[in-house]
Order: structure tokens, then sequence, then C-alpha cells
């Protein structure tokens, strides 16, 4: 059997990965996951700024979760990050690669030589000038992929692959599941949210939005200070609340709606972007996942805005799960799991 790996999701406030074996198999097997606290500030939007500090969690994440594998997987999907429609004359895939420094530089924000690029086919097309591939561009801040890779070495990881966090969301959600037709996957995290459009499993378009759940904690301590209730709380008890509220919770109310709508509309947009330019490949429902999507009302609104069915998706339907795992536990957290559980697929599948 293959060697084990390691998904490691690196966040603002907590290292967590997933160890996932049996990868000649059917349905690999999640063997261990687990997740440690972060110090504040030694992580920002997904990037490692204080190595010391990431590589001494990630030893004492080994530690307690018990990992057997030191080869591990690493993500990126944060504002360093960019994906971009792309068609390049039809050519092995080694020979794109080799191409791109020479064919994206228009379509960067750094220097060629800055960033970490890589193609994605999705259909070949005609061309004017012969057959041509229909692919995503995907292009990264070389510093920050190597800031993070550098944290494990010195933790004494080995990264064997680095993968775009809303790819690892839509194996683990869409295309292991073999969901059908054209979805909108939504991928609601702290300081970011993705969306990745999907046509039976094969990702067509991908936008990372500068916003998340962090952004509504935010605008409740901005505007009711930092006494009483802390802000995560709050936002967790009442949500996006119907109904009678309490009168002193009112305020809130109406700055969680207010921060939640500009994200919700947002999210509308860049699905309404997708379908503009697409007008044969309408999106029949959207897959929702992060910890911001677990908000008290939101997929109710969200397919209220963009009158589309909503589902949250299951991260372990196409997982086995080792002995010894407490299957309740798990699916309880599964929004806190599913980047990891998605890179760790990408060297089992």
């Amino acid at each position: 059997m293959a060697e084990s790996v390691v998904g490691i999701d690196i966040g603002s406030t907590s290292l967590r990965a997933v160890e996932v074996g049996g990868q000649r198999k059917p349905k690999p097997t999640l063997l261990r996951y687990c997740e440690v606290p972060l110090s504040v500030g030694a992580v920002i939007s997904g990037e490692v700024v204080e190595p010391n500090t990431v590589a001494a969690a990630l030893k004492h994440l080994w530690s307690v979760g018990g990992f057997k594998s030191r080869n591990v997987v690493l993500g990126m999907g944060n504002q360093r990050v960019l994906a971009r429609d792309l068609i390049v004359p039809r050519m092995s895939l080694a020979r794109i690669r080799e191409s791109l420094p020479f064919e994206v530089q228009e379509m960067l924000p750094v220097p060629v030589a800055e960033a970490v690029l890589d193609f994605y086919p999705i259909a070949e097309t005609a061309g004017d000038n012969g057959p041509m591939v229909r692919g995503l561009l995907i292009a990264a801040v070389k510093q920050a992929v190597l800031s993070n890779v550098n944290a494990t070495q010195m933790a004494g990881l080995t990264t064997v692959d680095v993968d775009l966090i809303p790819f690892a969301l839509s194996r683990v959600l869409l295309t292991r599941p073999k969901v059908p037709g054209t979805v909108a996957l939504v991928d609601i995290g702290g300081s970011t949210t993705s969306v990745v459009i999907a046509t039976d499993g094969v990702p067509q378009f991908v936008r990372i939005i500068a916003t998340g759940g962090d952004d509504i904690s935010q605008a409740l301590v901005n505007e009711l200070g930092t006494t009483g209730e802390p802000a995560e709380a709050v936002k967790r008890r009442l949500g996006l609340a119907t109904g009678s509220v309490a009168a002193e919770d009112k305020r809130a109310v109406e700055i969680i709606y207010k921060t939640a709508s500009e994200q919700l509309m947002s999210l509308r947009n860049t699905i309404n972007y997708f379908v503009n330019t697409r007008p044969t490949e309408a999106v029949h429902s959207i897959v929702l996942s992060g910890g911001g999507a677990q908000l008290h009302g939101l997929p109710e609104d969200l397919a209220d805005m963009t009158r589309l069915r909503v589902e949250v998706g299951d991260p372990f339907s196409t997982v086995a799960l080792a002995k010894g795992i407490n299957a309740e536990e798990l699916r309880s957290n599964a929004s806190t799991f599913t980047v990891a559980l998605g890179l760790a697929l990408g060297r089992a599948a």
C-alpha cells in the first residue's frame, strides 16, 4: 500500500491536519485528524509570517495527533493567489507549463520571476490557428509559498505538493462525490471566501474573495466595542436572526445583517458573472462549506438571494474512517477539516 500523506490547513488561529491512507483503494481511509491553536499574528491570511512559531506548532500537532507520515500537502488560497481563464495552443501539459512565463506576464500583479505558475486544463477547443486547450491559469506569489514550505521543513516535514485550496475543496465536495451538472461551491472561511463553479465535477471557474466570517466579528467589535459578550459569541448566538429580537440585541443583529448581506451580494454577483459569460452553463445549485457558512440563517438567505438550491456539503462521503475514529464527533467538526482532507486526497486520488 502506498504511504499515507497528511493534508495541512494553515489558518490564522489554528493548524488542522488530516492523514489519509489506502491511496489505491476506491475509498481511501481517513486515519487521523487533529487541530491545535496558533498564536495570533503567526499566520496572516494563510501566509506564514513567523516560521519558528508555526514550526513549533506543527511539531506539537504531530505529537498530539499521532500522525505517522511526515509527507505533507499544503494549500494556498488567499489574495496572493490568482486563478484566471486561459486558452493556449494544444500541446503536452509539460510544454504548456514551460510556456507560461512567456504568455501570462500581463495577467499577473507581480513579475513572472516572483510567481509560481501552473495550468489546469479543462477542455480542448478549436482556434483560428488550430486546436487549443481551455483551462485555468493558477499563479501564486512565490514568497508566500516558500514561507509556508519553509515552516514545514523547520518542523521536520517534507512538502510533497502545494495545492490550490479551492481545488482541494472541489475535489472532496464535488469531484469525488460525482455531483452532476453545473454547481457553485462556496466556502466561507475566516478571512477569505472561495467560489468554485464546476460542471460534472470539473472546475470551470475560480474566484477568491477577500471577505469571510471574521469580517462580521470585526464589524461587531468596531460598532459595539470590546466590553461585554465577545463578538464571536454574539455572532454565533444571534446569526441572521428571524422573528422577535431582544432590545439589547437589535443593534448587533443590524450589524450582522449589514455585513453578511454585503458578502452574500458579492457571492451572487460572482455567480451571475459566470452565468453571463457562459450563458449555456446555467448554475443549478450551491454547495456550501466553511466555518463562516455555519452562521445561523445564512444558507436560507443565500438561497433567497440567488434563487438557487443551497445544501451543505458532506466532505466524508467518499472516505472510510479508520477504527477508533468517532464518526459523530468528526462530522460535527466537518467544516473544520474539509480543506485538510481535500489536500490529502489530492495525493490519494
